[in-house]
């Protein structure tokens, strides 16, 4: 078995220490960073996503996937500004105000993450200005904004008609999800996109960024 189709396998098994391990062997192979992101770490945290997507694994599994991840990342980071790996792209997310829930907005941070985004995470109980301002300061395209109650979900238009008002937004795109959302409350209020799970979220956003 070949090394990075060795660390994908850990890293789908939860495995940090073996991928921590793997990686180093990687490198002292002569694997380049870029392959060994691109070739082992990001298609086995797609093969996750993927799977949660079809019911196949479940909130652990992705978690531990991710810790994996996250612990190759370590590895490799020093390495990766030398090979001129650069993400995809960079959102903001958060949990709107008033809504402390972020299971759900941590779960689409991780699967953004392992496609290559830069994910800046603002927490909970965000307000609409928080959302518009780090979007702008951070450079990001895309604001993932996550809501759980439906008391809550109306945050959300504030974080529209706050961004459109805002003459330096650009081109800067919304995203909305949580328990309460459907497409129909997407276009109500003006949003770009709206997805029903953390998967799906993270194949829209790197269409969206492709498309920036």
């Amino acid at each position: 078995m070949s090394t990075l189709l060795e660390i994908s396998e850990r890293l789908q098994r939860g495995k940090a220490k073996d991928v921590m391990a793997l990686v180093q062997t990687a490198l002292d192979e002569g694997i380049s960073a870029k392959e060994i992101l691109e070739g082992s770490l990001l298609v086995g945290m797609g093969i996750i996503g993927e799977k949660f997507k079809n019911n196949e694994v479940f909130v652990p599994e992705v978690l531990v996937a991710a810790r994996a991840m996250n612990k190759g990342l370590e590895i490799l980071k020093p390495f990766m500004a030398d090979a001129g790996i650069e993400e995809k792209g960079t959102i903001v997310i958060g949990t709107v105000k008033g809504d402390l829930h972020d299971i759900g907005k941590n779960l689409v941070k991780i699967m953004m993450e392992g496609k290559g985004i830069k994910v800046v995470d603002l927490g909970v109980d965000v307000t609409a200005e928080t959302f518009v301002e780090q979007a702008i300061e951070n450079g990001a395209k895309i604001i993932c904004c996550s809501a759980l109650l439906t008391t809550t979900m109306n945050e959300m238009q504030a974080v529209v008609e706050t961004l459109e008002a805002n003459p330096a937004k650009g081109d800067i795109k919304i995203m909305i999800g949580g328990a309460p959302i459907t497409q129909v409350f997407c276009d109500k209020i003006g949003a770009h996109c709206f997805t029903a799970d953390a998967a799906s979220a993270a194949d829209e956003a790197i269409n969206m960024l492709i498309g920036a």
